[in-house]
């Protein structure tokens, strides 16, 4: 299998696509008869067997218009992959055992419609196209992330069957996409708050128990404590913070310490998956703490991206 895999990509190296848009030219386009198609043809000479012994003028004018017309099919069927253009597009990011959709563009700039496209990633997954005429369709390839880390997408199979299913029209395609896999979420409790830098620096202003007044807004402040009442009163002045007098406002590390060394490493990564959505979702300030990485507090859509980045393309 190894080598018949050799072969293959040294047969098709020269198809690689990049990141660049490809146009399917001649060279580019393969047909064959499709199973049907191969029926379709015994079923002809085996009329053509009967016209014959029985000296049928008509028997022979219905095979030669069915095989007529099989060989127009042929030539739309080349025709229905022939200059289509592809081009890469983008991928979000999942988590690990979902399924990734790697967005490919193609365009048709021919005056007629290419309809009944299929591409396929992996087997049993092809996802079926119609591209109007002059148009582009934006197709998600689907291709299920197993493990975390970068998936790269593998060689897509594009071809079609139109009009007639009596051949089969394919191309093989090779853009250089990948999609980042973070490490599948696992539920688990919260640690414990622990006093952040700023709290200890501004004393009795960061606790929770009596108001103490507003404060100028800082991007380390969680949206909770924005007093958006009093801040709505004066829209030229920056926003302003609920202060709480009776202790330091907690900030949560997730630290990988706080497991038991003898959990595998990707549950450890698990774990502290689940905890950055956790924090992520009541919005408070958080760190992430991991082997040879620590990023410091934060809390947004960018510093969750951050997070979950770290802990996918942790070493293996």
């Amino acid at each position: 299998m190894a080598l018949i895999a050799n072969l293959r990509q040294r047969l098709f190296r020269w198809q690689s696509d990049g990141t660049a848009p490809t146009r399917l030219g001649q060279r580019r386009v393969f047909i064959l008869p499709a199973g049907s198609g191969l029926l379709f043809a015994i079923a002809l000479v085996v009329m053509l067997i009967g016209a014959i012994n029985y000296t049928l003028a008509l028997g022979h004018a219905l095979v030669f218009l069915l095989a007529g017309i099989g060989l127009t099919g042929m030539v739309h069927t080349f025709r229905n992959l022939h200059g289509l253009t592809i081009s890469p597009g983008r991928c979000e990011p999942v988590f690990a055992g979902e399924t990734a959709h790697f967005q490919l563009i193609l365009s048709n700039d021919r005056t007629t419609p290419r309809l009944a496209l299929e591409l396929e990633a992996e087997p049993g997954a092809a996802i079926r196209a119609d591209i109007p005429a002059g148009e582009i369709a934006r197709i998600n390839v689907p291709l299920v992330a197993r493990q975390r880390g970068w998936l790269v997408l593998p060689r897509v199979r594009l071809w079609s069957l139109y009009p007639l299913g009596l051949f089969r029209a394919w191309s093989y395609l090779q853009p250089e996409m990948r999609c980042l896999v973070y490490p599948a979420p696992l539920p688990s409790p919260l640690p414990e708050r622990s006093p952040s830098l700023a709290g200890g620096e501004q004393g009795s202003e960061g606790g929770e128990e009596d108001f103490a007044g507003f404060r100028h807004h800082q991007p380390a402040d969680s949206p909770r404590h924005v007093a958006w009442k009093a801040s709505a009163r004066d829209t030229d002045r920056p926003l302003l913070v609920k202060q709480f007098a009776g202790g330091a406002e907690g900030e949560l590390r997730l630290d990988w310490q706080l497991f038991d060394p003898a959990l595998p490493t990707e549950t450890r990564l698990s774990l502290l998956t689940g905890w950055v959505l956790a924090a992520d979702a009541q919005g408070c300030s958080y760190a992430l703490r991991l082997p040879g990485s620590d990023i410091a507090g934060g809390f947004g859509e960018q510093h969750r991206r951050r997070c979950l980045e770290a802990l996918a393309l942790y070493p293996q």
